[in-house]
C-alpha cells in the first residue's frame, strides 16, 4: 500500500472508532495491514485438518517463530539453521507453495542462548511493494529485494543484548523510515533507519534509562513491536520498553508523553480504538491497561482510563472487535471486556498454552495454541465456539490472512488453508 492510502484508511477507521483492514489482499507486517489483527477477507474456511481445506503444505527449513507476511504473490518469513548460526529469509510462492528463495542474511559464529519458548528468528518481517525488511535483533537488520531475494543492504550497528532469550520485536514502516526496537540489558533505545539505505535517521534512548540502570539487568529488556496511531490530527509512534510506554513523534523520535507501568520483557502489540490504547504491561504479573494517548509529559496519573488485572497476556496481543476487547492469557483463558469501561463480559478457557496473537477475519476470531489447535469463535457478548481444528507441529507464529486463505505457520510447515 502507498503511504497515502494507508493514512487515508487509518484516518477513516479511527474516526469511526472501528477496526477494519484495507482489502488489497496483502498482509505486510506483524498482525496485518493495520497491525491490529484484522483482515478484510471473505469465504474463509472455519474447519480444516491435515487433509481438509489445505491448498498446499510446505516444509520450512530450520526453526523460526516469525509470522509470514504476504505481498505481490509471495510470502516471506525468517528462520534459523545450525543452532542459530545461519539467520535466513525464506520466500514461498503464494499460489504453489514452492520455496522461491532461502537466503542466508547473517552468519553468527557463536549464537547466544535463547529461551525454550523463543527462536533465533522470531521477529516478523515487514514488506512494501518492492522490498522486504528482516530484523534479527542484536545480530542486525537487512533489506532484500521482494522479487529476487537479493540482499540490498545490511546494518549491524544496533548492538543490544537479548539476555539469553533471543530476539522478539518486529520492525514496522512509517513512510520512508524503518522503525526498530532495541531494548537489551545494557542499552535500551528505539530508532529509525532510512528504508532505502539502512542508514540511521534518528535514535531515541528510553527516557527511564536511569531508573532501569538501577534495576537488575534481567528487568531492563523488552521485545515490543511498536504501533503508529493518529491522535488529534497527528501521527504518534507507540512503543513500550521496560516499565514505561511512550508516545513519540515518528518523524524524529521526540518523546511526547509517557505512562509508567509495572512490567518488563513486554511482548504484546497494543491496539487502539475508541480513543484508547490497550496494552498489556509485561512480565512478571501482567495487567491490561487502557490509556488515553493525548497530552504531553507524564500521563501516569491522568490518562489511565481503566485497568484489568486478571488473566492478562504475557505474549498474545489483544484484539478489538467493535466495542469488545478480547484478551487471551498465555495459559489459554480468553476474556471478553467492554472496551470503553473495562467491564468483564465473560471469561472462558480455550485449552492449551498460547504464544501466537489472534486474528479477526470474515466474522470470526482465530486463536492458535502451541499444540496446533486453532479455536474459531464468533465474537459477541456470549462465548460461542464455531470449530476446533488441529495441525501437527504446534503454533508459535501468528496467522496471516490474504484473499480467501489463512496462512498458518507451525513449528515445521507453512499451510495455505482455503476452501
Amino acid at each position: 500500500m502507498t503511504r497515502a492510502f494507508f493514512a487515508f484508511a487509518l484516518v477513516g477507521i479511527l474516526a469511526h472508532g472501528a477496526s477494519a483492514a484495507p482489502s488489497d489482499g496483502s498482509w505486510p507486517q506483524f498482525r496485518g495491514p493495520l497491525g491490529n489483527g484484522h483482515a478484510a477477507a471473505s469465504g474463509l474456511p472455519v474447519t480444516w485438518s491435515e487433509t481438509q481445506n489445505v491448498k498446499w503444505r510446505t516444509a520450512i527449513p530450520g526453526e523460526g517463530w516469525s509470522s509470514p507476511v504476504v505481498m505481490g504473490g509471495r510470502l516471506w518469513m525468517q528462520t534459523a539453521l545450525d543452532g542459530g548460526r545461519s539467520l535466513r529469509a525464506v520466500c514461498v510462492d503464494q499460489t504453489s507453495g514452492a520455496v522461491q528463495h532461502n537466503v542466508e542474511v547473517f552468519y553468527v559464529e557463536a549464537p547466544e542462548e535463547k529461551h525454550a519458548l523463543n527462536s533465533h528468528a522470531s521477529p516478523t518481517p515487514v514488506v512494501d511493494d518492492e522490498r522486504v525488511y528482516v530484523f534479527f535483533g542484536m545480530h542486525g537488520v537487512a533489506c532484500l529485494d521482494l522479487a529476487s531475494g537479493k540482499v540490498l543492504w545490511k546494518n549491524t550497528e544496533l548492538k543490544h543484548d537479548h539476555d539469553k532469550n533471543g530476539p522478539g520485536s518486529s520492525p514496522i514502516l512509517h513512510g520512508d523510515l524503518l522503525v526498530l526496537t532495541c531494548d537489551g540489558t545494557e542499552v535500551q533505545f528505539l530508532c529509525a533507519l532510512d528504508k532505502r539505505t539502512g542508514k540511521l535517521r534518528w535514535k531515541a534512548d528510553r527516557s527511564n534509562r536511569a531508573e532501569l540502570a538501577a534495576k537488575n539487568f534481567h528487568l531492563r529488556k523488552a521485545y515490543h513491536t511498536p504501533e503508529i496511531i493518529r491522535v488529534n490530527g497527528r501521527d504518534q509512534l507507540i512503543s513500550m520498553g521496560a516499565f514505561r510506554v511512550c508516545g513519540y513523534d515518528p518523524d524524529n523520535g521526540r518523546e511526547l508523553w509517557f505512562v509508567d507501568l509495572p512490567g518488563f520483557s513486554n511482548v504484546p502489540r497494543p491496539v487502539f480504538g475508541h480513543g484508547l490504547l490497550f496494552i498489556a504491561t509485561g512480565f512478571m504479573k501482567p495487567e491490561l491497561w487502557a490509556i488515553r494517548p493525548g497530552g504531553t509529559g507524564n500521563l501516569t496519573r491522568s490518562n489511565v482510563a481503566w485497568k484489568y488485572a486478571k488473566q492478562a497476556p504475557q505474549k498474545p496481543s489483544p484484539i478489538l472487535v467493535g466495542d469488545q476487547l478480547f484478551v487471551l492469557s498465555d495459559a489459554g483463558i480468553l476474556t471478553c471486556l467492554d472496551a470503553k469501561s473495562g467491564r468483564e463480559l465473560w471469561a472462558e478457557r480455550l485449552g492449551g498454552e498460547f504464544s501466537a496473537s489472534p486474528v479477526f477475519a470474515d466474522g470470526h476470531l482465530f486463536f492458535c495454541n502451541q499444540a496446533g489447535v486453532t479455536t474459531v469463535l464468533k465474537p459477541g457478548a456470549n462465548f460461542e465456539v464455531v470449530a476446533r481444528n488441529t495441525l501437527a507441529g504446534g503454533f508459535m507464529a501468528s496467522p496471516a490472512v490474504a484473499g480467501k486463505a489463512l496462512y498458518l505457520r507451525t513449528k515445521t510447515h507453512l499451510y495455505r488453508i482455503e476452501k
